[in-house]
């Protein structure tokens, strides 16, 4: 899979990926070759799931202060 089809994953198939590469370097049954290889796609994974989670924070609210001091949350625009 290539970095376009990584950046087309919801959080939820990334991080489902990355447990798996996580669970097979573990276990240490890949060849050193695939092992970096796999290594290399987890950090790609691990990225890609930083970011959905980042952005995810940024849309939830933000909070504003009215003229009184009174906090209230709105909704981010970004």
């Amino acid at each position: 899979m290539s970095d376009t089809a990584i950046a087309k994953m919801s959080f939820e198939e990334a991080l489902q990926e990355l447990e798996s590469i996580v669970e097979k370097l573990e276990r240490g049954d890949a060849p050193l070759e695939e092992s970096i290889n796999i290594y290399q796609r987890g950090a790609q994974l691990k990225a890609h799931c930083e970011t959905k989670l980042k952005n995810a924070q940024l849309k939830v609210e933000k909070i504003v202060l009215d003229g009184q001091g009174q906090a209230s949350t709105e909704a981010f625009d970004s």
